[in-house]
């Protein structure tokens, strides 16, 4: 599909999803059912990153490899969604002027309820600039990692670079474990998932230092290329900003993911609350 198949206003095809509860253990506790609970939650959450992937499906079923090679997102995170819940992908052409389009969805579950949002972009023929790489330096990973606080993140304003090796294996399993079905992302050199870069900026702050439980919260970037099935991925990160909102304490992450380690694909401002705030509840 391209621009000139779409008009403002129009629907995609809904997307019906739902995540099954991980059989690995995971280091954030906050997508177990235990500690979930514990804070007020039905349940285990579903990670942001796999309500993201899913939230991108009607988008590159519609847009295809131009808005994974130069379009942009800007994902919100509202409520939970929790394990075996169905949900419905709801997407629209919010705007479509000349060259440019902007995609919106919706995360719904079966009650009805608003969970997640995103925008879609994409213009077409554009090619947008990549940030001044010698602001992202590489660094080394902790050898041990200290227990996360604001204090700790604030004075490690450059974090250590984590690397993923996207083999074949490694990408087949983050597409089965979203549920995605888009022959797109198959075959030799094939497209990376675009959740796997959110993935990857998770790793950056759970790479540099303890913290469980904590939910990601919002997520903002620009794809400035296609990483492609047997690249090396790197992710060089830097502490953006700190703040508190509503008891939570919050870190924003500024991200620059690159191919080989030279090659820019993907510029993202990644908001996480890593300390909940005290009885929470089900309310962030």
């Amino acid at each position: 599909m391209s621009l000139a198949t779409l008009a403002a206003g129009s629907t995609l095809p809904r997307h019906r999803v739902s995540a099954r509860m991980p059989v690995d253990v995971t280091e954030n506790k906050i997508h177990e059912d235990g500690l979930a609970r514990e804070l007020g939650f039905r349940g285990g959450l579903v990670p942001g990153v796999t309500v993201y992937a899913w939230m991108t499906h009607p988008v590159v079923a519609a847009l295809g490899e131009p808005w994974l090679e130069r379009g942009t997102f800007r994902a919100r995170f509202l409520s939970p969604i929790y394990f075996d819940e169905p949900v419905v992908i709801e997407a629209a052409v919010a705007s479509l002027t000349g060259q440019s389009v902007a995609i919106e969805t919706r995360a719904v579950n079966s009650a009805g309820e608003l969970c997640a949002t995103a925008t879609f972009g994409l213009t077409e023929g554009a090619s947008p600039a990549a940030p001044d790489l010698g602001n992202y330096p590489a660094a080394a990973l902790p050898d041990e990692r200290p227990r996360v606080s604001r204090e700790v993140l604030a004075a490690r304003t450059v974090l250590g670079t984590p690397e993923l090796v996207l083999d074949a294996a490694t990408a087949r399993a983050f597409l089965d474990r979203v549920g995605e079905p888009l022959a797109l992302y198959g075959g030799l050199a094939a497209p990376a998932h675009p959740g796997l870069y959110l993935q990857e900026a998770n790793r950056a702050l759970s790479r540099n230092v303890i913290v469980s439980p904590w939910i990601h919260a919002e997520s903002e970037g620009q794809h400035l290329g296609a990483l492609r099935v047997g690249e090396r991925l790197e992710t060089r990160a830097r502490v953006g900003s700190l703040f508190e909102r509503k008891g939570h304490q919050f870190v924003e992450l500024d991200l620059l993911h690159l191919a080989e380690g030279k090659r820019p694909v993907a510029h993202i401002m990644h908001k996480a609350i890593y300390q909940l705030r005290a009885s929470s509840g089900a309310k962030t």
